[in-house]
Order: C-alpha cells, then sequence, then structure tokens
C-alpha cells in the first residue's frame, strides 16, 4: 500500500549525505530532493559512490563508517543515518534504535534492486519461495502467493514462469536472475525504487522493455525511483532528474533535458560521446607474432549439445532430458575473436562452461570440443588440470566467481602458484596485469569486498590474463563497468589480442562492445545457432529474423545517444 504525503513535500529528501572511511572521502555533499512519481539517475564511473550513497538510505553500511548528513521520508520524521561508528563490536543504545527504524522502511517504504543478483539471491531457496516470502512480507495471503508470484515475473518478461518457480538461482541465466530481483523488490510495492544497475544482465532487446516496464510501474503504484547507472545515455529516456558523480563528488545536478542539452562538466560531455574503435582487421590479425604459431586454430567445436536432466525417476534416474544448447560448430582462428549474442537464457554462457569443461556431472554434454590440440573431453583429470592455463574464462559475475577471503595479489597469483612459479615471478607478474587492467599497485593488497563492482570485473580479467592462455572465454565482462571504462576494457582488450596473439570468445548483449572487438559473430536464439557470419557482413545484411532484431535494437539504442 503506498502512503500518502502532501502534493508539495518531497517523498524523499537527502541533505549533505557524506561518507568517509578511514582516509578517504567515498561519498562527499550529496544532497537531493524526490517528488511524487519522479525518477533520479545517479550516473557516474564504477567507485564513484552511486551504490554506497544509496546503501546509506537503508542502513545498509559498516560501522566502520563514518556516516553525516540528514535523510527525511514521507511521514517519517528525520531518519538517523549516522551511527556510532566507536561502536563496532558492541552494538550500542543508539546503534539499536538506528536499526530499528530501518527495518520498519527496508523493503516497504523503499525497496532495492541489487547490481548482483546471483550474490543476493539465496542459493538454497527456489525462487518460488524466495517470491513467496516477499508476498509475505508485503501481507499477501498465503492463497494468493502462488498466483501473484506468477504475475511478477511475468511482468519482468520472464517467459514459461511456472517453470521457473521450482528452479534454484544457479539454473537461471544472468538476465533472469536480475529479473526474479526487479520482481521481489516490487512485491511489497514500497514508495520509493532503488534500481542498481537492473539492466547490467540483460541484452539489447530488454534493457529498454525494463526500465519502460519499471517506468510504468512507478506511475499505476504512485512510486519515486533512484536509477543507478554507468551508461548516462541509457537512463535518458528514463529520468526526470540527473546527478553526476565522479569519485564521490557530485560534478554536475540538473533536470535530465538541460543536462543532455547544455552539459556544464567534461566530465559529464566524456559520458555522453564514448567511442569503442573498430576491431582489429585480417591484416592486422595477419602479422600477429605470437607463440602459438604452431597451431592456427585457438578452437573447434564440432555438433555441441548439452541437456539438463528434466523428469527424474523415484530412484533418481532421469526419465527425460531438457536440451537447452543443439548442433554448436565454431572454428576460431589463433588471435581472433569470435562474439556470442542472444538474448538472456539464449545458451550463451552454457556454450562457453561447456566449451571449457566446466558444467556440473548433471549435464549431459555431446560433440567435441578441441582447444588448440587438446579434445577437452577425451582428456582425464590430471591432463585436464594441466591444459587449465590453455583456456581461462572471465565470468559475468566476479564477486560469486573470486574468493572473497583472498587478497587481489591472491586471486591474481594462484594459478601461477599451482604452476610452481618463483614468488619473484609471480610478484612481478601481479604487478603487470594489474598495470595491464588499469588497476592501481596499492589494490593488490585489498580484499573483494572493499572493491567496487567495476573493479572486481577487472581483478578477474587480470587473473585469466596472468596465465598468457591461448583463448580466454569472456562472459559479459563489461557488464558491470562503466562507459568510459568499457572502452578502456576493450581498448585494452585489442591490445592484448594483438601482442600476444590470445584467441577470445566473447560473450555479450552489447552489440557495440562486440562489433568494436570481434572479427565473426554467432547469434544463439533459444540454444540453436540461428547465423553466424562475419561481423561487418553481419550489422551490414543479418538473414535470420531475430538478427534483424537485435541489430534494431542496437541501432535504435544508438538513436538515443544522438
Amino acid at each position: 500500500m503506498t502512503h500518502k504525503n502532501a502534493a508539495n513535500d518531497p517523498i524523499l529528501s537527502v541533505q549533505n549525505l557524506t561518507i568517509k572511511s578511514a582516509n578517504k572521502t567515498l561519498v562527499g555533499d550529496l544532497s537531493y530532493d524526490l517528488f511524487g512519481t519522479q525518477t533520479l539517475a545517479i550516473v557516474g564511473e564504477s567507485g564513484s559512490g552511486k551504490s554506497i550513497s544509496t546503501l546509506a538510505l537503508m542502513g545498509l553500511l559498516p560501522a566502520s563508517l563514518k556516516i553525516s548528513g540528514r535523510m527525511r521520508l514521507a511521514e517519517f520524521t528525520e531518519l538517523p543515518l549516522a551511527h556510532d561508528s566507536q561502536a563496532h563490536w558492541q552494538p550500542s543504545k543508539l546503534n539499536k534504535q538506528r536499526e530499528l527504524r530501518f527495518k520498519q522502511i527496508r523493503g516497504r517504504r523503499i525497496g532495492m534492486i541489487f547490481q548482483e543478483p546471483m550474490t543476493a539471491l539465496n542459493p538454497l531457496h527456489t525462487v518460488g519461495k524466495q517470491l513467496a516470502e516477499s508476498l509475505a512480507l508485503a501481507g499477501v495471503p498465503k492463497s494468493q502467493r502462488l498466483s501473484a508470484s506468477l504475475s511478477l515475473l511475468k511482468d519482468v518478461n520472464i517467459s514459461e514462469p511456472k517453470s521457473k518457480l521450482a528452479r534454484y538461482p544457479h539454473e537461471l541465466s544472468g538476465g533472469q536472475r536480475q529479473r526474479v530481483m526487479i520482481a521481489m523488490a516490487l512485491a511489497q510495492r514500497p514508495d520509493v525504487l532503488i534500481a542498481d544497475e537492473p539492466t547490467t544482465a540483460l541484452d539489447v532487446t530488454l534493457q529498454h522493455d525494463i526500465l519502460a516496464l519499471l517506468a510504468r510501474l512507478k506511475v499505476d503504484y504512485g512510486m519515486a525511483m533512484i536509477l543507478i547507472s554507468h551508461d548516462l545515455n541509457l537512463v535518458r529516456r528514463y529520468s526526470d532528474k540527473i546527478i553526476v558523480m565522479q569519485q564521490g563528488r557530485v560534478i554536475e545536478q540538473g533536470d535530465t533535458d538541460t543536462i543532455f542539452t547544455n552539459p556544464q562538466a567534461e566530465y559529464t560531455k566524456l559520458l555522453m560521446t564514448h567511442d569503442f574503435g573498430s576491431a582489429l582487421s585480417a591484416y592486422d590479425l595477419s602479422s600477429l607474432v605470437t607463440e602459438n604459431k604452431d597451431n592456427a586454430q585457438a578452437l573447434t567445436v564440432k555438433a555441441l549439445e548439452v541437456a539438463y536432466p528434466w523428469h527424474k525417476g523415484w530412484f533418481g534416474g532421469v526419465k527425460s532430458w531438457l536440451p537447452v544448447l543443439q548442433a554448436i560448430d565454431i572454428d576460431l582462428a589463433q588471435g581472433y575473436a569470435l562474439g556470442i549474442v542472444g538474448e538472456s537464457g539464449s545458451g550463451k554462457t552454457t556454450a562457453a562452461l561447456a566449451i571449457a569443461r566446466l558444467l556440473s556431472s548433471q549435464a549431459k554434454v555431446s560433440g567435441e570440443v578441441q582447444v588448440g590440440e587438446r579434445a577437452i573431453y577425451r582428456l582425464g583429470k590430471r591432463a585436464l588440470r594441466a591444459s587449465r592455463s590453455e583456456i581461462q574464462v572471465v565470468f559475468q559475475d566476479p564477486f560469486a566467481s573470486i574468493n572473497p577471503r583472498f587478497t587481489v595479489r591472491q586471486i591474481i597469483e594462484e594459478g601461477l602458484l599451482v604452476q610452481g612459479q618463483k614468488k619473484a615471478v609471480r610478484e612481478q607478474a601481479v604487478m603487470d596485469a594489474l598495470h595491464t587492467v588499469q588497476l592501481a599497485s596499492e589494490i593488490a593488497d585489498r580484499y573483494p569486498h572493499e572493491l567496487s563492482g567495476g573493479q572486481r570485473q577487472r581483478v578477474a580479467l587480470a587473473r585469466a590474463l596472468v596465465m598468457r592462455p591461448r583463448l580466454i572465454i569472456l562472459d559479459e565482462p563489461t557488464s558491470a563497468l562503466d562507459s568510459t571504462t568499457q572502452v578502456t576494457v576493450v581498448t585494452l582488450l585489442r591490445q592484448i589480442q594483438q601482442e600476444f596473439g590470445i584467441s577470445y570468445l566473447f560473450i555479450s548483449h552489447d552489440l557495440k562492445v562486440v562489433r568494436a572487438l570481434c572479427q565473426h559473430i554467432m547469434v544463439l536464439q533459444a540454444g540453436y545457432c540461428v547465423e553466424s557470419a562475419a561481423t561487418e557482413t553481419l550489422f551490414a545484411n543479418p538473414q535470420h529474423q531475430y538478427s534483424k532484431k537485435l541489430i534494431a535494437a542496437s541501432l535504435d539504442s544508438a538513436m538515443f545517444e544522438a
């Protein structure tokens, strides 16, 4: 139920919000008012303070940070942003009272869609159970929770919602998990909805659908929205006001139309205009000097098929299988990059995991996968372990794929340690890898939770690069990065491709990025390859209807940026 407030009063008011760590100001003097059904977009590069400033509104920051400022929510007196930072180990009376106040507003008054759904969803419970929990907190009777859950999943464009209720988060694609998070946040119908990168894991055809859905629901239920994004152009159509942040400071603030018509700050102008450059040409690649000249093929895949158990018998046997990938063929020359594109759930990540032989034992895999001269599925355990350095994977969600108990140094050097490299060699390799991905050397002694999403993504990339593999599988490696960092990473990948002759299998929903890096593109839909062609040939003359739809959506997105 939506709470009412006076027409002229802001539904949320934040004044002079400042967040400091022991030696750094993370957010400095942030102020804004949010009225009615407005959408405020907070935009900036990774680590600029976007997410941390909204976590403060829900009382979710650690006690080690010093928080000051004022916050008012409709029908509430001033909410206690500041906490007793001296009471680290034993909660003080002030902190207990503060926590009680925030419990009254979390979910019910301020809802949040988190950036990384794999870490936000409970891996031990089904989608249906987690949605039912949110609906129970909203006061929905038990008899109505199933129908309400199905309705929410339909609203966020999840196909076959009834079958998805029985699945666990790891059985869904990245985009499907993101949409489940959106459904859970909407279940309690909050007054203010914080959407932290809600389209990060979605393909280009769904990004605008989801934002349009949020815009419609915002009006239908009288919600205001704070939309956090690294893509200034993406939020242009869906926001009323914009705050541009850089390194914790507000660079520019104002109405969306005014910001786009007459941006004042150079940083704002930079976010609006970014050029990914062009993929390496056949001529550039023909002059490669690589360590792998002995074998012209980096990857050969023939008739790859993957299926998962669909119905099981009483005694554990599988009665029927669900095919998720069918008849996939790939020929990737050394030093070249192949882009795999398609909607969420099309089989992109499944293909990557199958090629790397990383699928669970429950999956049924058939076909041939050859990396260099090694037939991956014919190798024994010892030979497979020895071949792992030739093929590396950068996963979509870096927080779920890197060890939270390791420092960045330990994460990057782990593969070298397994190889038996000496300490001095490992140390130099770690520093070189950090430099390559544009991270400062002092990052080496930090833990993953101390880094922004973009920084974690680059650590995952450094971990792969340090092994100097023949093939790197990149699963949405730029999805969590701001536009300027995306350009930097794509440029770096091109440089590495040209210098070392490393081949890429690049999975992405962003066709602009794929076009800037890959020489060839494969389009997947519902587990099938519907088209495969040279990149520029596909963009100039797509043959399949689905390919035409993807490219049209990509061009529409580019038009929004104009």
